[in-house]
């Protein structure tokens, strides 16, 4: 014989829960993929704020208005140069606004690798702070000098140094970035000496170095190499482990110093839970732009590489620049002054 079980009234009761919770958590589901839908084609309904921790003229500011120009979102891109803090000022108030993609910041290895370990006290978390969007390029540093400095070679820089410890001042845009560590590192490596002196922005260098007030600077490619070309200072080595394409002629530092690298990076993030389909629309704009043809070539010819990724590319890479550019701080006792 056979008994079938009748479901009680509790049972029933409990059936009937269980299957409106279920269908609640579906809808809930569908509400939500509905609801990122609808916000990745509402996004942007005003015009994006992108900051440039950095004054115009420099690479950052470069690639910003590239970006600028080329960009197909609905609104405009409008470039905001911040400048300050070895670009903590800037970074600091993406850190701060709304994570809605509408205010977003060309970071670099100094914002967003170097400036933890360096400065005592900051105005933010390099990672916590922000959502990674793209790594957008690398490019070498320059070492250039005044044309009234006796050395055309690392070794000879290195020679004068040794006999004249601290006559020779290096100009940065800034405590933290990597123009000023790639001064720390060589002084660290070749245990040599001479006085750093930050300034707001490498606009503001530039004369100094061009008058002779400041001796030599790790510029970034893109801004050192026009005036090398033009004479106007003299290019001595590049920061890289390889030569890059748009100075093959100018030898690496690496080559008389071998061990020697430090390349700067640029990359863009928004403030921290700015949502997924809003970061995913920016990554995929920000790919097309800096595949484009023209772009590409006008980054080449300034010595920038393009390096695009997606943003959990970024995330690991920024996870070892840190740990990276700490190590070098550590070692060359370099401090925000």
């Amino acid at each position: 014989m056979k008994f079938t079980k009748h479901p009680t009234p509790a049972s029933r009761r409990f059936g009937l829960r269980m299957l409106s919770a279920i269908g609640l958590m579906g809808g809930l589901g569908l509400g939500l993929i509905a609801s990122n839908s609808a916000m990745a084609q509402a996004y942007p309904n005003k015009p994006i704020r992108l900051v440039v921790t950095f004054p115009t003229g420099g690479a950052p500011d470069i690639l910003a208005r590239l970006f600028s120009e080329k960009a197909q979102l609905g609104q405009p891109v409008v470039i905001d140069n911040k400048p300050g803090a070895g670009g903590n000022i800037g970074s600091d108030i993406v850190a701060k606004a709304p994570g809605d993609g509408h205010t977003i910041v060309m970071g670099t290895v100094g914002t967003h690798s170097i400036n933890g370990a360096l400065y005592e006290k900051m105005p933010y978390d390099m990672v916590k702070n922000f959502t990674p969007i793209s790594l957008i390029a690398s490019a070498p540093n320059l070492l250039v000098v005044n044309n009234d400095v006796p050395v055309k070679t690392v070794n000879e820089l290195i020679a004068y140094m040794k006999a004249n410890p601290n006559k020779l001042s290096y100009a940065s845009p800034g405590i933290g970035t990597s123009v000023h560590m790639s001064g720390e590192l060589f002084k660290s490596m070749t245990g040599t000496s001479m006085t750093h002196v930050p300034y707001k922005g490498r606009q503001f260098y530039v004369p100094d170095l061009l008058g002779g007030s400041v001796q030599l600077v790790f510029d970034n490619m893109p801004s050192a190499l026009p005036l090398a070309k033009e004479g106007k200072i003299r290019a001595i080595a590049q920061t890289t482990a390889k030569r890059s394409a748009a100075a093959p002629d100018v030898p690496t530092v690496a080559e008389s110093l071998p061990g020697f690298e430090a390349i700067t990076w640029f990359a863009m993030f928004a403030p921290a839970n700015t949502p997924k389909p809003v970061i995913d629309r920016l990554n995929a704009e920000v790919l097309r732009v800096f595949k484009l043809p023209d772009v590409a070539e006008r980054m080449k010819t300034l010595g920038l590489e393009a390096v695009l990724s997606s943003p959990d590319e970024l995330a690991k890479y920024q996870a070892t620049e840190i740990v990276k550019w700490a190590k070098v701080v550590k070692e060359s006792g370099a401090k925000a002054e």
